[in-house]
């Protein structure tokens, strides 16, 4: 699957694939868990995925000239939500939460 991304085989599907369907997995895991840790560790990575994608869909054609774009993003996308690394929430806290406070009420 590497080597599709690195040569350019269906990347922004693979890369698509990686970055919803090991989340959404582990999301409704997180709903039939006990505790409340998870949770918001997987609302934290949905919301932060969505930022994402929403910048991604608008700089796509300029991204996508750099090299090895696809395999950065995948890169970042398993960064966000490894468990061990909780990208997501460094992501949310530094940049999404005081952009939300600014523009709150």
């Amino acid at each position: 699957m590497v080597l599709f991304i690195v040569f350019g085989v269906g990347s922004s599907l693979l890369t698509n694939v990686i970055g919803v369907a090991y989340p959404a997995f582990m999301s409704f895991v997180a709903l039939e868990s006990e505790g409340t840790d998870d949770d918001k560790q997987w609302l934290t990575y949905w919301v932060v995925f969505g930022c994402f994608s929403i910048c991604d869909q608008f700089a796509g054609i300029i991204l996508s000239l750099i090299p090895f774009y696809y395999v950065l993003k995948v890169a970042l996308l398993i960064w966000m939500f490894h468990p061990s690394s909780l990208g997501a929430l460094t992501l949310y806290n530094s940049f999404i939460l005081p952009m939300v406070k600014k523009y709150e009420g």
